[in-house]
């Protein structure tokens, strides 16, 4: 064996290392965890609404007033309105579909500043992990809405189109509520991720922009006219896979 195949020499694992490695197997289960009591817990919510935007959003900005009338027109439409359960547009969402006749569910996350649970929730979830929390707003969802927000929300909406352009998810409503807010990054998917063709150009058709509540409700009901809002067996198996 040549001095460049040579096996380095046995290193005993110290105790240290043994302890780092037993952490890190019960945090695999602990993520195991939240997958099963979150899909147990919101068995009852089907069909849902994900509702992303700002937790910094004020109570009298009239984006969190446009997301709470949202909600509502979802809520008495009959879906589960799905939020991340803090504050901002998730409050609004949340407070909407509470005083309406469907669920209001708030995914809520451990966070060391920003995240405080609204009290506008039927179902209430936590989770430590981000991961486990983002498959629920997938899984559970029957349309996205994405409010204007930052990171967080360019995040679950990135997330969201990756599933539906790659099959991974199933084909839903994406909508993006504000034209104006949204406008300089539809123009940079346009400009940019077409033209240098690091998308195609009916990937854009999987985005609606839709300002007026009755008109998102509308469509979310357009898409699923034909269909119903159960999943399709092909879908099923995509979910499952997800």
């Amino acid at each position: 064996m040549s001095a460049k195949t040579k096996l380095p020499p046995f290193k005993a694992v110290s105790a240290d290392d043994q302890t780092e490695q037993a952490r890190e197997a019960w945090r695999v289960f602990g993520i195991m965890s939240e997958f099963v009591e979150a899909i147990e817990r919101l068995k009852p919510i089907r069909p849902g609404v994900s509702i992303f935007g700002s937790a910094r959003t004020k109570p009298d900005d009239p984006n969190y007033q446009l997301t709470e009338r949202i909600a509502r027109l979802l809520s008495d439409s009959g879906f589960s309105v799905i939020s991340g359960g803090g504050p901002g547009i998730m409050e609004a969402a949340n407070k909407g579909a509470f005083y309406g006749k469907g669920l209001s569910v708030g995914l809520n996350i451990q966070l060391p500043h920003e995240q405080s649970g609204n009290p506008y929730q039927d179902i209430s979830q936590t989770f430590r992990h981000f991961f486990p929390r983002k498959v629920m707003f997938v899984k559970f969802a029957s349309a996205f809405i994405a409010m204007p927000g930052g990171f967080g929300t360019l995040d679950e909406l990135m997330e969201a189109l990756t599933l539906i352009q790659t099959g991974k998810g199933r084909k839903i409503p994406v909508i993006l509520v504000g034209s104006q807010f949204w406008s300089g990054l539809l123009d940079w998917f346009r400009n940019t991720l077409v033209a240098q063709k690091m998308i195609n150009a009916d990937d854009l058709e999987l985005i609606q922009v839709i300002d007026e509540p009755e008109k998102i409700v509308e469509a979310i009901f357009r898409h699923y006219e034909k269909r119903g809002f159960n999943e399709l067996p092909n879908e099923h198996e995509a979910m499952l896979n997800l």
